[in-house]
């Protein structure tokens, strides 16, 4: 097999890795709170700034930096939440939260700007293994590229049984099936709403901190793209599914990075949005989507 064809796989593989841990984000808040949260591609670059002021101001060691970047987005979800979205859970129109979505997330970019500028910072890999080579160097695969995919893979397996499993996870399963009904039964909808957002803000650090490390340059709108196509790709498996919004990222970085190889570097994000839209002329719902049945 083309060693080219088997780097662009593995580095597809590692791109999607990272839209999958974003698009856990997006899936999770919707399927429980369903609310779209378009300020979460924005967390991303708060998480990676918490995680390079660490290194280079605070003189911390990489790991030390992302469980800081993990609390600091973890808070910050929680606190959008509460201020931005709770007030607007009973809105009669969803136009309401979708707006608030977006202004929060312009906010977040004007303070990044505010604080940072507007020029980009090189961001320093929190991962020093230099990886491995095969086939007598004529294939090198990056540390960057095989921490992430692992990274992706240990998050949507405790992911999955966090959710499957424990008590908290069940109560998210309930408040996704009939919020006033959890609540009836003595589940704190609130709170568990609350720590939906903060995983999926908690995610959302790792993601900026691995992308980051593998493309080394941070901006006050490095997380917007990102954000979307990772939004792109819970669509594109199954909005509210965790094993969809991991399909999906994966089958989207490998479209991204193939079409960037094979096609045009310049049409890569175009070709990107032309596959969702054809995946969902053929299957409205995603790949593992499931119908809802509307209640009359």
């Amino acid at each position: 097999m083309n060693m080219s064809f088997i780097s662009y796989l593995i580095n597809g593989l590692s791109l999607g890795s990272v839209y999958a841990i974003i698009a856990l984000g997006y899936t999770m808040v919707y399927g429980i709170a369903k609310m779209l949260n378009f300020a979460h591609g924005d967390v991303i670059m708060v998480g990676a700034y918490a995680a390079l002021l660490a290194m280079t101001q605070g003189g911390m060691s990489p790991v030390v930096a992302v469980l800081i970047a993990v609390c600091v987005c973890t808070l910050l979800g929680i606190v959008i939440e509460r201020i931005a979205y709770k007030p607007l859970r009973n809105a009669s129109s969803s136009l309401a939260v979708l707006i608030t979505a977006i202004g929060v997330s312009y906010l977040l970019q004007n303070l990044a700007l505010l604080f940072f500028g507007p020029s980009a910072q090189t961001f320093p890999s929190v991962i020093k293994w230099k990886g491995l080579s095969f086939a007598n160097g004529t294939l090198t695969i990056s540390g960057e590229t095989i921490v992430t995919i692992i990274v992706c893979l240990i998050i949507v397996a405790v992911l999955v049984t966090f959710v499957q499993k424990t008590k908290p996870g069940q109560a998210m399963r309930a408040v996704s099936e009939d919020k006033g009904a959890a609540q009836l039964m003595g589940i704190n909808v609130n709170g568990t709403i609350a720590l939906t957002f903060a995983i999926g803000s908690a995610l959302a650090a790792v993601a900026g901190v691995l992308l980051c490390s593998a493309y080394p340059s941070l901006t006050p709108y490095t997380g917007a793209l990102p954000g979307i196509k990772a939004f792109v790709a819970a669509v594109f498996g199954g909005i509210g599914s965790i094993p969809g919004a991991f399909i999906g990222g994966l089958l989207l970085g490998v479209i991204e990075i193939f079409g960037r190889a094979y096609i045009s570097s310049q049409m890569a994000d175009a070709i990107v949005f032309a596959v969702l839209i054809i995946v969902l002329l053929v299957k409205p719902t995603g790949l593992l989507g499931k119908k809802i049945q509307e209640k009359v």
